[in-house]
C-alpha cells in the first residue's frame, strides 16, 4: 500500500532502523520455501462444514498445513487423515496464506529488491486470474464469494491480493498477464462483495477494507466515498462501532478483528485522499481503541470471552501485536507522543513475555505450520509490517498494569485488586454476536479463571446452543428461558484500592458484587408483583465439591445439552460450603439460597470435550434473594455466611466482616475499618440500548399481509389438489421483494412463484399450495447428513416452511415441510417453534408447473374463540436447484427482501402476516 514516491522514502526508513531490516531479513528468509516449491492457488472453493478439518475420532481440529494438501494432521491423537471434506477446509487457510505470501512477495520485491519473489507474486496474480473464475459463487454461508463461502473472507482474500498487485505495479514489476488478471480479478470481487452490505458488523469492516482498495486499483472515487465516508463506511464504523469508551460493540474478539481491518483500509483511504485519524476526534477514538483491550485483559494474559468470543486466546498473539504496532505508528505521526510511549511500554512487555502459539485466524496465517519462538520480537511479524512498522519502540519504561475501570458505553465494570480479577457485564443487549448474558460475572483470581465466559465454540457445532444460552453463563434467568433481549445498566462502581464495588440492574434483577482485601461478595435480588422462578448458574472450574454434609436426589432443570440434574438436601438448614480444586489451586465458596441448589452437567469450556458439573439456585417467588461468597486472599480462609434482612455476614480465619446497604452506596465494615462505597450512576449513562445495529439481509418488518380464511362445511382432500378449498383471493409468493436470495437474484414468478390458498373449520387450518418451480429436487428421506452446520437439512430442499400463532401470548407453531415418494410428505418442527408430528397431516401431487401441497394444521388451542377472529401466519417456500449443496433461496407471503442467509429454518413471530378467520 505505498505509492512508487513513498517505496522510496520507506526504503530509507527500514535501512536507517534495525528492526525493520531484521524483519526484511528474515521475511526473506522464510520466503525461501515458497520459492523452492512454488505453490499453486488449491483449485476448489472452500467449504463450511461440520466434518471438514475435524477429527472423526476425537473431534479435535486438524492442523493447517501449507505444504500437505492431502494429509491433515489431528492436533490431538496425531492421526493424519484424508478426503474431500478436508481438502475443502484445508483450501480456506491456503487460500487466505497464499495471500498473504503475495504481499510478502511483493513487499521483498518493492522493498528489498528481490526479482525471484517479484516473478513469483506475478505469477501467482496470473494463476488467480484463472482459479477465481473456476470457482463458482453459489452454497455460501454468509454472502456471495467465489473463493470461500463468505463475503468477509473474499474480502480479507482481496486486500492481499490487491496490495500485491499495487506494490508490484507502483515497484515497476508487474508484467502484463499479471496486470490482466489482477484487473479481472479485482474487477469481479469487488462487485461480488459490494452486494452484500453487512452494515455495522464486524464482517463488513473489512468489506469496506477491500473495497477500499479496489477503488484506489481503479481509481473509482463513487466506490471509495461508499468504502470509506458512507454512514456504513470506514468512517461510520470508527465512529460509531467503535464505542466512545473505544471498545467495539460486539466485544473483545470482534473489536480486534474489526480493529485489524480498520487499520488496513485506513491505508487504502489514504490513498484515496481521505486520512480517517486527521480530525483530533478520530484519533482519539483510535487511542481508546488501541488501549480498550489492554484494560479489558484477564490477569493470565488472555482475552474476556464475551460474546461470540474464542475461550482462552492470549492478548500477545502476533495479529494483535500488528495492531498495536500499526496504531503506535500513527500515533507517532500524529504527535501524540504519551499515548504512543505507553502502548509501546505494553507492546515491549508483551514482547519479553514468553510467546504464545500463533493461533490460526482469517487475518493472519503468517507463522502457519511454523512453532513458535520462545520469544517473539518485532521481526517475526508478517510483512504489513515492514510497510507501517515504526522504526523504533517508545516507552522504555515498564508498562503501566491495568486497573479497575467502568467502560460506560460497552457496561463492562471492572475491579482489580492485586492478582484478583471481577468484573459484571451490565450493559445493552447485543443481536447478532450477543448472548442472553446481562449481570454475568466473572473471576479470576489466584491465577485460576474460576468463573469464566465460555464464549462460543464452533459456529456448526451443536453445542453452539449451548454457549449461546443463559445457563451456560453465571448470569441469571427467569422461569427457565433464555434471557430475553433487553438492556442491563450499571447503577453504581467505585473502586478504592483493595475496595471496589459494582451495581448491575436488568429488568427487576439487581446484582450487586462487592470486592474486600479477602473475599468477594455476591447479592443477587429479584422483585416482581407476580411471584417467578429464578436461576443463578454458577461454573466454577476444576474439581468441585460440596462440602456442606447432606444429600443428592433426581431433579430437573430445562437447558440444551443439560444432564444428570440433582437436588441437594443440607443435614442442616443455612448456608452451604463448596470447594473447586483446579491447577493446584483451591478455592472456598459459600452460597445462602432460601430456595433450592441444584447440580447438573453440561457442555464444558469451548474444546474440552467432556461434560462438566455446574451449579445452580433455584427459588420461586415475588422476590428472592441469592448471597454467595468467594476467597480472594490465599492467607485468609472463608469459614461461613449468613444474612438477615439487614446486613451480611462473612466469616473469616481472621475474623467477621459485616456488609450491609447504606444510604446512597454500601458499607463494609471489618473489624475496626468501616469503608463507605459510593459512586451511584444517575440517569441513563452509556449507550443504554439507544443504538441498535443492522444485519446484513434482515431488513425491518414492513406493514404484513392480510388474508382471509373462510369456514368449509366439508374438509379439502389432503391429496395435492386444491379443489376443495372453495372462495377467497390466494396469497400470492410471486414478487421480487418476497424473495430471499443466496447468490443470484429472484428468477422471476415464471420461474419460481407459489399461490396459496386457507380454509378451516373446527378440527383445523387447511393450507393448499401450488409451487410453481419447472424442476423441482426434494431431498430423499435416506439421503446422507449434509454435515455443513446446525440447521436442519431439509431447508436444503424444495418444500415449504409454515408458521402459525393462535394469539399474542400463545408460542408460534412451526413445520418444515418435504414431499417424499408416493404422496407422502417429511414434516420436522421449525426452529423455535412448538411442534408435535400428530398437528400436520396431508399429501402432495406434482403438477404440469412443479408441485402442490395440501395439508391441515390441528394446532393446540384450535379453533379460537369466537372473540378471536385473527390469527398470525406465514408461509415459506423454499427453493433449490441442481448441483448445489444450499438452497438458492425462498419466497415468504410476508415479505422477504435481503439474503436466505443465516436463517435457517427460523421466522420471527413479529414478521408474520394476519389471517381473518370468517
Amino acid at each position: 500500500m505505498l505509492t512508487v514516491d513513498q517505496v522510496a522514502e520507506r526504503r530509507e526508513v527500514i535501512a536507517a532502523s534495525p528492526d525493520l531490516v531484521a524483519l526484511r531479513e528474515k521475511l526473506a528468509a522464510k520466503f525461501v520455501p515458497v520459492l523452492e516449491r512454488d505453490p499453486a492457488p488449491p483449485a476448489v472453493k472452500a467449504l463450511l462444514s461440520r466434518d471438514g478439518g475435524i477429527c472423526p475420532d476425537d473431534g479435535s481440529p486438524l492442523d493447517f498445513d501449507p505444504w500437505q494438501p492431502d494429509r491433515h494432521r489431528c492436533s490431538s491423537c496425531g492421526k493424519t487423515f484424508s478426503g474431500d471434506r478436508h481438502h475443502r477446509r484445508w483450501a480456506w487457510y491456503q487460500h487466505l496464506w497464499l495471500g498473504e505470501r503475495m504481499v510478502q512477495a511483493a513487499a521483498l520485491a518493492a522493498l528489498g529488491d528481490s526479482a525471484p519473489a517479484a516473478a513469483w507474486a506475478g505469477r501467482s496474480l496470473a494463476r488467480y486470474g484463472r482459479v477465481y473464475f473456476d470457482c463458482p459463487n453459489q452454497d455460501n454461508v454468509l454472502g456471495p464469494a467465489r473463493l470461500f463461502f463468505s463475503t468477509y473472507l473474499e474480502s480479507i482474500w482481496l486486500s492481499h491480493f490487491v496490495a500485491a498487485a499495487f506494490l508490484l505495479r507502483e515497484a515497476g514489476c508487474l508484467d502484463r498477464e499479471a496486470l490482466e488478471a489482477a484487473d479481472a480479478v479485482i474487477e469481479e470481487a469487488a462487485n461480488l462483495i459490494g452486494e452484500f452490505d453487512e452494515g455495522l458488523s464486524n464482517r463488513q469492516t473489512w468489506n469496506n477494507a477491500a473495497l477500499a482498495a479496489a477503488a484506489v486499483w481503479f481509481e473509482d472515487a463513487d466506490l471509495a466515498q461508499r468504502a470509506i465516508t458512507a454512514p456504513r463506511g470506514l468512517v461510520g464504523h470508527l465512529a460509531d462501532g467503535f464505542l466512545p469508551d473505544g471498545l467495539w460493540y460486539e466485544g473483545e474478539h470482534y473489536h480486534l478483528f474489526a480493529l485489524r481491518g480498520l487499520m488496513i483500509g485506513a491505508g487504502w483511504a489514504r490513498l484515496a485522499g481521505v486520512d480517517l485519524f486527521e480530525a483530533r476526534s478520530s484519533l482519539d477514538r483510535l487511542a481508546a481503541a488501541l488501549r480498550a483491550p489492554i484494560l479489558t485483559a484477564l490477569p493470565d494474559g488472555s482475552i474476556p470471552a464475551r460474546q461470540d468470543s474464542r475461550f482462552g486466546v492470549a492478548v500477545a498473539q502476533p495479529m494483535y501485536l500488528e495492531i498495536w504496532e500499526a496504531g503506535l505508528a500513527e500515533l507517532l505521526a500524529a504527535g501524540r507522543t504519551a499515548d504512543a510511549g505507553d502502548l509501546g511500554a505494553w507492546l515491549r512487555a508483551c514482547y519479553d513475555a514468553e510467546a504464545p502459539p500463533a493461533e490460526r485466524f482469517d487475518a493472519y496465517l503468517h507463522e502457519a505450520g511454523e512453532p513458535p519462538p520462545a520469544r517473539r520480537a518485532r521481526s517475526d511479524l508478517s510483512a504489513w509490517m515492514l510497510s507501517v512498522m515504526a522504526p523504533a519502540l517508545p516507552g522504555a519504561g515498564a508498562a503501566a498494569a491495568p486497573g479497575s475501570v467502568l467502560l460506560a458505553d460497552q457496561g463492562l465494570a471492572i475491579l482489580r485488586h492485586g492478582d484478583t480479577y471481577v468484573s459484571l457485564e451490565c450493559g445493552p443487549g447485543r443481536g447478532g454476536h450477543g448472548h442472553p448474558d446481562r449481570l454475568h460475572l466473572t473471576v479470576h483470581s489466584g491465577g485460576v479463571h474460576w468463573c469464566p465466559d465460555p464464549g462460543t465454540g464452533s459456529y456448526v457445532n451443536p453445542d453452539l446452543f449451548w454457549y449461546r444460552s443463559t445457563l451456560a453463563h453465571n448470569a441469571p434467568r427467569l422461569d427457565g428461558a433464555n434471557q430475553p433481549p433487553g438492556d442491563a445498566r450499571c447503577e453504581a462502581f467505585e473502586a478504592r484500592g483493595p475496595w471496589g464495588w459494582i451495581v448491575g440492574r436488568y429488568g427487576g434483577l439487581t446484582r450487586t458484587t462487592v470486592l474486600t482485601p479477602t473475599h468477594l461478595l455476591d447479592q443477587l435480588e429479584f422483585a416482581a408483583g407476580e411471584p417467578h422462578t429464578v436461576e443463578l448458574p454458577w461454573h466454577l472450574r476444576g474439581d468441585l465439591e460440596v462440602v456442606t454434609p447432606g444429600r443428592w436426589e433426581p431433579a430437573g432443570l430445562e437447558g440444551p445439552r443439560v444432564e444428570r440434574v440433582e437436588r441437594f438436601l443440607p443435614d442442616a438448614p443455612g448456608a452451604v460450603e463448596l470447594r473447586a480444586e483446579c491447577d493446584g489451586r483451591r478455592l472456598t465458596m459459600w452460597l445462602w439460597c432460601e430456595g433450592e441448589l441444584l447440580r447438573a452437567f453440561g457442555p464444558g469450556l469451548p474444546g474440552s470435550r467432556q461434560a462438566q458439573p455446574f451449579l445452580v439456585c433455584r427459588q420461586h417467588g415475588r422476590y428472592v434473594r441469592f448471597l454467595a461468597a468467594l476467597e480472594t486472599a490465599p492467607e485468609v480462609r472463608l469459614t461461613g455466611l449468613s444474612a438477615t434482612a439487614a446486613a451480611i455476614a462473612v466469616e473469616t480465619s481472621s475474623g467477621r466482616v459485616e456488609h450491609r446497604p447504606a444510604t446512597d452506596g454500601w458499607a463494609v465494615r471489618d473489624g475496626g475499618t468501616t469503608v463507605l462505597l459510593g459512586g451511584r450512576r444517575r440517569g441513563d449513562l452509556g449507550l443504554g440500548g439507544a443504538i441498535r445495529f443492522p444485519v446484513a439481509g434482515f431488513a425491518a418488518a414492513s406493514t404484513p399481509p392480510h388474508a382471509v380464511a373462510f369456514h368449509t362445511d366439508r374438509p379439502p382432500p389432503l391429496d395435492g389438489t386444491l379443489s376443495g378449498f372453495g372462495p377467497g383471493e390466494p396469497l400470492l409468493l410471486d414478487h421480487e421483494d418476497q424473495y430471499r436470495r443466496s447468490e443470484l437474484p429472484y428468477p422471476g414468478p415464471e420461474v419460481f412463484a407459489a399461490a396459496a390458498r386457507l380454509a378451516w373449520d373446527e378440527a383445523a387450518l387447511y393450507l393448499g399450495v401450488e409451487v410453481r418451480h419447472p424442476e423441482p429436487w426434494f431431498r430423499p428421506p435416506d439421503a446422507p447428513p449434509l454435515a455443513l452446520d446446525n440447521e436442519p437439512d431439509d431447508i436444503h430442499s424444495d418444500g415449504l416452511q409454515v408458521y402459525l400463532q393462535l394469539g399474542e401470548e400463545d408460542p408460534p407453531v412451526g413445520c418444515l415441510i418435504v414431499p417424499e415418494p408416493g404422496a407422502r410428505i417429511r414434516v420436522r418442527p421449525a426452529g423455535g417453534c412448538a411442534f408435535q408430528a400428530a398437528w400436520v397431516q396431508g399429501g402432495w401431487r406434482r403438477t404440469a408447473e412443479g408441485y402442490a401441497v395440501t395439508v391441515a394444521i390441528r394446532a393446540p388451542g384450535w379453533p379460537p374463540s369466537h372473540l378471536r377472529r385473527e390469527i398470525r401466519f406465514d408461509l415459506l417456500v423454499n427453493e433449490m436447484r441442481p448441483g448445489r449443496l444450499r438452497r438458492a433461496g425462498q419466497l415468504v407471503w410476508s415479505g422477504g427482501g435481503g439474503w436466505v442467509y443465516l436463517r435457517g429454518d427460523r421466522q420471527a413471530p413479529e414478521r408474520f402476516g394476519r389471517v381473518t378467520l370468517a
